[in-house]
């Protein structure tokens, strides 16, 4: 009599199933976070290298024109945060040196940004001003492209206006050699979060100003960084006013970003920096200043 022949399976058990997916799931897990801090990083690099071309563009025009452009062109100030005025901004002056001759060329500032002859102009979504981390690329009702790079127009919160100390303000014509602080040591560019509803890059307003009196959402004051409870909260898709910035025409608010602990800047020399939300907030607000004679001892 024969004997029946018994074969082992040739598949998996269910337990051994179980094992191999929940092996599967663990490295997963280890490894998604370091994917995202990597993706980050190359957004990081390639946020540095967008402010490095504006800096370099930037000093392009000064070579031409013999001076720094302006933060806001406009006949009388300060600047209100409304589209009403010319409003012509420093990133409408660049752009014939950031190979956006095209745009420049469909661009009469002599109209004024709202014009709707400068409109198909304004609306340009430009890469080169955003943040990769950043969401959006244009306003909420799509008239304006956005702009993550803001000019710095003066160290402490104040309206946009000829007297600030900043370099880039309302009709300023900064030399290098007004900056008596020196230029490795004042903001010219820094990250922003600008707000769905902005008037976009070419305003020289809010839209591209910021100042060194908030960082982060945080107000910067010689006693310490006072959060505000709304503005603690700098992962947002948009940043959150310090005050009640909407409502205030003439506030114009801080710097701030989308990356872990800090923010980019392009000073006046041309480096590229991370400032950190710790920074000494006398220090952040001196770095703002193009010449109020302080020191610049603590390393930064």
């Amino acid at each position: 009599m024969t004997r029946p022949s018994y074969r082992k399976p040739n598949a998996f058990t269910l337990v051994e199933l179980l094992v191999v997916i929940a092996i599967i799931g663990v490295l997963v897990g280890l490894l998604l976070p370091a994917v995202q801090a990597a993706r980050e990083a190359a957004r990081r690099c390639s946020c540095a290298n967008n402010l490095a071309q504006l800096g370099l563009a930037t000093h392009n025009y000064e070579f031409s024109m013999e001076h720094l452009p302006s933060g806001s062109i406009n006949p009388d100030g300060p600047i209100l945060n409304e589209p009403i005025g010319q409003h012509v901004g420093y990133l409408v002056q660049l752009c014939p040196y950031i190979e956006q001759q095209g745009i420049a060329n469909q661009f009469d500032m002599s109209l004024g940004t709202y014009a709707p002859e400068n409109a198909p102009a304004r609306k340009q979504t430009i890469s080169s001003f955003l943040c990769p981390s950043f969401p959006y690329g244009e306003n909420d009702d799509g008239s304006s492209g956005l702009t993550n790079y803001a000019g710095c127009h003066h160290d402490t919160e104040a309206p946009i206006a000829e007297d600030n100390q900043g370099l880039l303000f309302l009709n300023s014509k900064v030399r290098y050699g007004d900056i008596t602080d020196g230029s490795s040591h004042t903001i010219l560019i820094g990250e922003m979060l600008p707000e769905r509803s902005s008037l976009g890059w070419a305003s020289g307003t809010r839209a591209s100003l910021r100042n060194t009196g908030t960082f982060g959402g945080s107000i910067m004051s010689a006693e310490g960084r006072m959060t505000n409870g709304n503005a603690a909260n700098i992962n947002n898709a948009t940043e959150t006013n310090a005050t009640d910035g909407e409502d205030n025409k003439e506030y114009v608010g801080g710097f701030a970003s989308k990356h872990q602990g800090g923010a980019q800047f392009c000073f006046a020399d041309g480096s590229i920096r991370f400032l950190t939300h710790s920074i000494d907030p006398i220090l952040f607000h001196n770095l703002g200043n193009r010449e109020d004679g302080a020191m610049m001892g603590t390393e930064y």
